[in-house]
């Protein structure tokens, strides 16, 4: 279609030549209603036309074809990663309420801890039983800065074993303010463990704003920051035993969370990147299930992010 239309532009160009005195200055234009052109001697007409019908090929065909490599550049740009994570939390209060037992207790100050998996045996176990993280991400604006994101985190959080807590409320239908230690180890009333061990599971719907730096980056490598900031639900996998009874363990919807995330990227060949974050989040948990009751806990997280990922254009054409 563009090749017809070229040749149909260049029909139109005629060159109006004349027979020039012998003392013409040959330097000195003349207007016709077509164009304005130079005087050249008759015998080169010929070639002077060939000449200038394919120079405004060339120029229109060159015109031509930016426009339509400008058309078929890709508005938008999709991105997924997938990694793994390192997850440092502050202390937290879990309330416990079991109406049918007579309990309706806080366990106060608890030390929560991580289980990474990768620093065990990362090659040997699944892609997913590990602290793995992954994120799919679309650029939505012609500039490529701005970006609505799908941001989870398989964090695993525990009760420390072996920790002593403070117990403060109704136990057994009888006021309660006394310390123990939490331990998996004991038998019996004296079992206890807490774990969100199959994941703590933060989901974020994040809005992402990229900085390109262009001082830093290559031929081959371009370097980014991504800041993020989203919310969204909660999917624990909860299992726990309190003193000796068992709930049955499971994932459930369990509360909501919010968190800011700083991703320096580093992409090769526009199109693979290894990409390392910080995050802080905040996780409010209720409704979490135990032995004939409910349980709700809040805490704070950081967290540390080293992902693998690919990105390539993608969306309706400019």
């Amino acid at each position: 279609m563009h090749l017809i239309a070229l040749l149909a532009a260049a029909s139109y160009i005629k060159i109006q030549v004349t027979k020039i005195p012998k003392k013409y200055d040959y330097k000195q234009p003349i207007s016709t209603n077509h164009a304005c052109i130079f005087i050249v001697p008759l015998q080169k007409d010929i070639i002077v036309n060939t000449l200038v019908k394919y120079i405004a090929i060339f120029v229109l065909s060159i015109t031509t074809i930016t426009v339509v490599a400008q058309k078929k550049e890709r508005k938008g740009e999709f991105y997924f990663s997938w990694g793994y994570n390192k997850a440092y939390y502050t202390k937290s209060n879990v309330s416990i309420n079991q109406p049918s037992l007579g309990n309706n207790f806080t366990f106060k100050n608890v030390t929560l801890v991580d289980h990474p998996g990768w620093d065990e045996a990362l090659f040997t176990l699944a892609l997913s039983i590990p602290q793995y993280n992954y994120r799919i991400g679309y650029f939505i604006d012609k500039e490529k800065d701005l970006a609505i994101e799908i941001n989870f985190d398989h964090t695993k959080a525990l009760f420390k074993n072996g920790q002593t807590v403070n117990m403060v409320g109704t136990f057994n239908g009888r006021p309660v303010d006394s310390s123990f230690v939490f331990s998996k180890t004991g038998t019996g009333t004296s079992k206890n463990y807490y774990y969100l061990n199959n994941g703590a599971n933060f989901l974020l719907f994040n809005i992402v704003k990229r900085q390109k730096f262009k001082n830093l980056s290559t031929q081959s490598f371009d370097f980014d920051g991504l800041a993020k900031v989203g919310v969204g639900p909660l999917i624990p996998h909860v299992e726990n035993s309190l003193f000796g009874e068992k709930n049955e363990q499971k994932f459930q919807f369990g509360g909501w969370n919010t968190g800011v995330e700083y991703a320096l990227r580093s992409t090769f060949k526009k199109h693979l990147y290894l990409e390392f974050a910080g995050k802080l989040d905040y996780a409010y948990y209720y409704g979490l299930d135990v032995y004939q009751g409910k349980a709700r806990q809040g805490f704070g997280t950081l967290e540390f992010i080293l992902n693998l990922g690919y990105t390539l254009p993608m969306g309706p054409k400019k």
